[in-house]
């Protein structure tokens, strides 16, 4: 007789939520249908295997699944590193609170207020430009394909920055710890084809540094001089100036 009791149900939910937080994570890199496939052979394999007994098809499935899992990890490397990313990050809120904010950097408001003034005149004059704010997750990698600069925040100087006569204007400007810490840096572009065509390589890299890591990027459109901003692999586009302070000073409501 087969006992079911409330570890079994346990077993299910937990089961059930982890499936469904790695469906998240690959619904935000566009691997929602591959792992959709993924799940599909799955339950094919346990059917024959385990409820048929198909001895021949069952010792096939085995074998493609044993070499799949190989197949899994360099298929999936990003949504991995970013699973594993987020786990570590939610951990050390939750163990380790006072050391999580000794190494983040908590800013006051006044600091993103240049921030938020140089984004305004840029949209009104139409001047694209791509600015990431590091979170818990390190830009080192980023910060390190442009130029350091290493300054204090401010408004005169980003709008500099991204002047269309500006050698550093195409690449992005990285803040860190209430300072920028360089320009002109290349980012990972986004191969998700859920995003609109008419946006161009500026959104596509935003929202490939928010894929890769937690950090907030912020847009200005060169031909229509919108405000976006991106994180965690979403886009909330055409925002005001106000929106963009919000979302600044509480980055959690871009999740």
């Amino acid at each position: 007789m087969i006992s079911f009791g409330i570890k079994d149900v346990i077993d299910i939910l937990l089961v059930a939520f982890l499936l469904y937080y790695i469906y998240r994570l690959m619904k935000r890199s566009s691997a929602a249908n591959i792992f959709t496939g993924i799940i599909i052979f799955i339950l094919v394999w346990i059917v024959v295997s385990q409820i048929f007994s198909m001895r021949l098809l069952g010792t096939i499935l085995d074998k493609l699944v044993s070499m799949g899992a190989l197949a899994l990890v360099v298929l999936f490397q990003e949504e991995i590193r970013r699973f594993f990313s987020s786990i570590g990050t939610r951990s050390s809120r939750l163990s380790f609170p006072g050391l999580f904010r000794s190494r983040r950097h908590d800013p006051h408001r006044e600091e993103y207020l240049p921030v938020v003034m140089a984004c305004k005149n840029m949209s009104r004059d139409k001047v694209g430009a791509l600015i990431v704010l590091e979170q818990n997750v390190g830009l080192s990698e980023y910060i390190g394909s442009g130029d350091l600069i290493n300054a204090d925040i401010s408004q005169r100087l980003i709008e500099n920055l991204f002047f269309k006569n500006s050698p550093l204007h195409d690449g992005a400007v990285i803040i860190r710890g209430g300072r920028i810490a360089a320009a002109g840096c290349i980012l990972p572009v986004s191969h998700n084809a859920d995003i609109p065509k008419s946006l161009g390589l500026r959104h596509r890299a935003a929202l490939g540094i928010s894929q890769k890591t937690d950090a907030v990027s912020i847009i200005v459109s060169e031909e229509t001089g919108s405000i976006s901003v991106a994180r965690g692999g979403q886009f909330r586009l055409a925002i005001t100036a106000d929106e963009l302070e919000n979302f600044l000073n509480n980055p959690d409501l871009l999740e």
